[in-house]
């Protein structure tokens, strides 16, 4: 391992796990706003920046613009080709990451506070000047192609697909983020000058700063980093309904094992129901193996290894979703367990001690997401996203602990839909 990651990870293994943490927003003298934990104990600084629209801004017949524009941001800046860009980040200890979801594209950036200027500045350059050049983006155009080539032979990655057409349509939630081997292919570099200069503008971006950092330079750091990125991107997509209604979507594949992904609409992170659907799910099929679905599914009918249900709120659309796995000659019988265990709580609602215990579970765990600078940023930034306030994390759990039994009921009433429940199943289901 190269000194300087070894010098990075021990750094961030010593910060200590905490949620008691101070955020302060900060806006630089140029109008870019940020949250900022300031920790000068550790010389080491967690900068989180993340773009909202993410994927979704691929343009018509473009789908995978976005993706392969993100990958090819750390491939040459500047005067600096691809392995010089490595070098000057390795030589700086800094450590950059560039990722795409449907709905943001984030850049992370680690670095010790004694090589913040240089860090930064590197950083900036590919921001603000990368050079997508034709070598750089054949190599990544052959990543991604790969891939896609590797989804196509995998259940999970089927099913998901499969889902996501049946709910979306022609919506860009519809379609992979990473394109099809034919959009990939196609996609000139003209395409992704266009997706980089839709996506990386001023109008959408949230960013949070943990760390050996006082706000005075957090301000001054911001305005070089992004104050010549556009001042607006290209137009939001619209929200979407989801398609989706009740029913079983058959795909046969040849492997020992089906899966299925299942769901129908969700619930918006801004609804004032929220918590309560999110406590819901906990005990329904988010909270492990002490989840009713892992109950009814795993431990009395050995039906499956593993049983999941999820709230999907996406900035576009909200989804609840589920996935399953199982012998094929099995698959049907844990579906139909699944759909009697949601139209069960549906009808019956919770018990005081599943409220309890899925309280005490999502309190307790709720510190450990604070195990670093980075996680922390990250977390800002989320919260920035979805709209929370610099309070959240104070107040986090006593929202959790102040969802009653009445609310979880009522919610579960209004939000299972197992006669809307639809199956998306890969395998040969019924065969063994």
């Amino acid at each position: 391992m190269k000194y300087w990651m070894i010098v990075v990870l021990s750094l961030l293994l010593a910060l200590p796990a905490r949620a008691g943490v101070e955020v302060r927003e900060v806006t630089s003298p140029g109008g870019v706003s940020a949250w900022l934990v300031e920790e000068p104990s550790i010389p080491f600084v967690a900068l989180e920046i993340r773009f909202r629209g993410g994927a979704s801004l691929d343009a018509p017949g473009k789908r995978g613009a976005t993706n392969l524009m993100m990958g090819l941001l750390e491939e040459g800046a500047g005067s600096l080709d691809s392995q010089g860009f490595a070098r000057a980040a390795e030589a700086l200890a800094a450590q950059f990451d560039y990722d795409v979801s449907d709905d943001t594209a984030s850049v992370s950036a680690r670095f010790l506070s004694e090589n913040k200027d240089q860090a930064i500045a590197l950083l900036r350059l590919s921001l603000v000047a990368p050079t997508i050049d034709e070598t750089a983006l054949e190599r990544v155009r052959g990543q991604v192609l790969a891939g896609i080539r590797s989804d196509a032979q995998d259940p999970n990655a089927i099913a998901g697909r499969a889902f996501d057409a049946l709910a979306f349509g022609d919506h860009p939630y519809g379609s992979p983020l990473e394109g099809s081997a034919e959009t990939v292919q196609a996609l000139s570099r003209d395409d992704i000058v266009a997706a980089y200069r839709g996506l990386l503008a001023r109008d959408r971006v949230h960013v949070a700063a943990v760390g050996d950092i006082t706000e005075a330079e957090l301000g001054t750091l911001l305005d070089h980093l992004l104050g010549d990125l556009p001042a607006a991107g290209a137009p939001m997509p619209a929200p979407v309904q989801p398609m989706l209604s009740g029913g079983t979507t058959l795909i046969d594949y040849d492997t020992p094992q089906a899966v299925a992904l299942f769901g129908h609409q969700g619930m918006a992170r801004d609804d004032e129901d929220f918590f309560a659907a999110y406590v819901l799910n906990t005990i329904l099929g988010g909270g492990g193996f002490e989840s009713r679905l892992m109950e009814e599914v795993r431990v009395k009918r050995g039906l499956t290894y593993g049983v999941y249900s999820y709230l999907v709120p996406k900035d576009l659309a909200a989804l609840y979703l589920g996935s399953v796995s199982s012998a094929n000659d099995r698959i049907f019988e844990a579906v139909e367990v699944i759909r009697a265990e949601w139209a069960r709580m549906a009808a019956h609602g919770v018990t005081e001690e599943e409220l309890t215990r899925a309280k005490a579970l999502l309190t307790g765990a709720y510190p450990l997401r604070f195990d670093g600078n980075g996680a922390i940023a990250r977390i800002l930034v989320g919260m920035q996203i979805e709209g929370l306030g610099t309070d959240y994390i104070a107040t986090r759990n006593a929202r959790v602990n102040a969802v009653t039994r009445a609310d979880v009921n009522r919610v579960a009433a209004e939000l299972l839909r197992p006669e809307g429940l639809h199956f998306v199943i890969v395998g040969k289901p019924g065969k063994g």
